[in-house]
């Protein structure tokens, strides 16, 4: 098997990118940037501005705010959307627990997807407004 064709199995497991057509999953294979992490990195910091967003393929990174653990996401889960969107500062720093595959879209790439593949639009809102659910249930507590 090729290294782009297990780059687009991980992606299609993935689960922002499961509906995805073989075509569309390749668009984001050629605009994606597989990328290895060492354990303790940085991928993005609170209070920064975003220019990047990431789908976690192998590995686990923690989310934090003001320095307190927010939650650990692995493979399949995506981050840094929000600032893409909204061209805002970043709300979290996440940091790989363990050594990483992921994949990075810039901004561009990002919007392009939106605009070319319209099963991505789809499937980033539905996981945007789980999020939020999640969240919403979170400050009940």
């Amino acid at each position: 098997m090729s290294k782009r064709t297990d780059f687009l199995e991980h992606l299609a497991g993935v689960p922002l990118f499961a509906a995805l057509s073989r075509k569309e999953l390749g668009l984001i294979a050629k605009r994606g940037e597989d990328v290895s992490v060492g354990e303790g990195k940085v991928l993005c910091s609170e209070g920064e501005m975003g220019h990047q967003y990431f789908v976690i393929i192998t590995g686990t990174a923690r989310v934090s705010r003001r320095g307190r653990k927010v939650t650990d996401i692995g493979p399949g889960q995506g981050f840094g959307e929000l600032s893409l969107l909204s061209r805002a500062p970043r709300n979290a720093t996440v940091t790989a627990l363990s050594d990483m595959e992921v994949v990075v879209l810039g901004q561009r790439e990002f919007a392009g997807l939106i605009d070319d593949v319209p099963g991505f639009a789809r499937k980033l809102l539905s996981a945007m407004a789980g999020r939020v659910r999640e969240a919403d249930a979170k400050s009940v507590q």
